[in-house]
């Protein structure tokens, strides 16, 4: 039941019409307490989104007790009209939910530079807060959709429970993407516990996706918290839940990537810390050229040595003649040369594992990526944005 999972919450996703090919597009996630703890991460990127204005607003005071959510229509780039536009949905939402419209969050995705038509929206809010329902996730999960195939949801259950839905198959890159993703869970924290583990677990999983080095001006995750549990599990065992679940959503979203037949994992061993090993992932998993070889099923190994050679020095120490290369456990670049030979790797499979051992410290990083198809080309030259 993905966001509805944990005690607490209700949701529900309708249709307003704001997608042209129709389809469920907005919805609404409500927490019902007794506690309203959140904490929200939102895009780096300078150009953002007027509700992701509004969210960063609201959610300074760490409570929220609703998120609304449209496909359809970014509301980037939209000036003060758009920004208006995203308080009036605040305001219509805590109008129908009885409570004040700086407890209501707001994300959009879709078309850049387009104002919403704000009588869908206005429809949209009455269905879904008419709607809400404890079993509701399923349908807000299909309700923020644009380019994904399906829908994207987790949950983690014991004393207390985690869940989550996300939406994004384009336009992931570090520092978020193009996701929407709004968890839940029904245990007990405090504003400073919920924030230090979304912040943990971000670093961990959703925000080492990489598809396309491609940032989007929307990216929102929230977190919410009931308390409806009772449970208050230690700070050590709930990240480690949060991060069970946004990994699975991050996984999620590589396996939709826009037209891509392969995921691959960017797995960096040996590396001297953390930044270097992960300065060395994002260099390789943002090569077009590796994306386009694993397209065509060739395990290319010069082309992950080229890009990782890329990296400073500084920034990550490593001996280029001493680096070792493994795509799908066969180890096709030793030392910095020729290894075992390529025709020995099966590329057949979806997934595709590529091992670097920098042989330069104990430190290990993973990355998520995906290869580069005509079907990426196709989809993004016929979507504007």
């Amino acid at each position: 039941m993905s966001v509805t999972s944990p005690l607490g919450f209700t949701a529900a996703g309708v249709e307003c019409g704001l997608k042209d090919s129709g389809g469920r597009d907005f919805a609404v996630v409500v927490n019902n307490g007794p506690h309203y703890v959140a904490a929200a991460a939102t895009t780096a990127n300078r150009v953002y989104a007027a509700p992701v204005q509004w969210t960063r607003e609201v959610v300074a005071n760490r409570t929220l007790k609703a998120v609304a959510l449209n496909s359809g229509g970014a509301n980037a780039c939209t000036g003060d009209a758009g920004y208006a536009d995203t308080v009036a949905t605040a305001h219509l939402v805590a109008a129908e939910l009885g409570v004040i419209p700086a407890d209501v969050a707001i994300c959009s995705t879709g078309l850049i530079g387009e104002l919403l038509d704000m009588d869908a929206i206005r429809a949209g809010v009455s269905s879904a807060c008419s709607k809400l329902s404890d079993d509701g996730g399923e349908e807000a999960a299909l309700a923020i959709m644009t380019t994904d195939t399906r829908p994207k949801q987790a949950v983690y259950s014991g004393d207390y429970s985690v869940g989550g839905m996300a939406k994004g198959a384009g336009m992931l890159a570090p520092q978020l993407a193009t996701m929407l993703v709004v968890i839940t869970t029904d245990a007990v924290l405090n504003e400073d516990e919920a924030d230090a583990a979304l912040k943990v677990a971000m670093g961990q999983t959703l925000d080492r996706i990489d598809s396309d080095g491609c940032m989007s001006t929307n990216d929102t995750v929230i977190l919410l918290a009931s308390g409806a549990s009772g449970v208050h599990p230690s700070p050590e065992d709930f990240t480690e839940h949060l991060i069970e679940v946004a990994q699975s959503l991050g996984e999620q979203l590589i396996g939709d990537a826009e037209g891509a037949s392969h995921d691959i994992a960017v797995n960096v061993h040996g590396a001297s810390s953390q930044n270097a090993g992960l300065a060395v992932a994002r260099a390789v998993s943002r090569s077009n050229l590796l994306k386009c070889a694993v397209f065509g099923d060739d395990p290319n190994w010069g082309r992950v040595l080229s890009s990782l050679g890329t990296v400073p020095e500084s920034v990550a120490p490593f001996d280029a003649g001493s680096v070792d290369v493994a795509i799908n456990g066969v180890t096709v670049c030793r030392n910095g040369g020729v290894g075992d030979p390529r025709e020995l790797v099966d590329m057949s499979p979806r997934q595709v594992n590529i091992d670097i051992d920098l042989k330069a410290g104990a430190e290990s990083v993973r990355v998520l990526t995906n290869d580069l198809t005509y079907g990426y080309v196709e989809e993004n030259s016929a979507y504007s944005s």
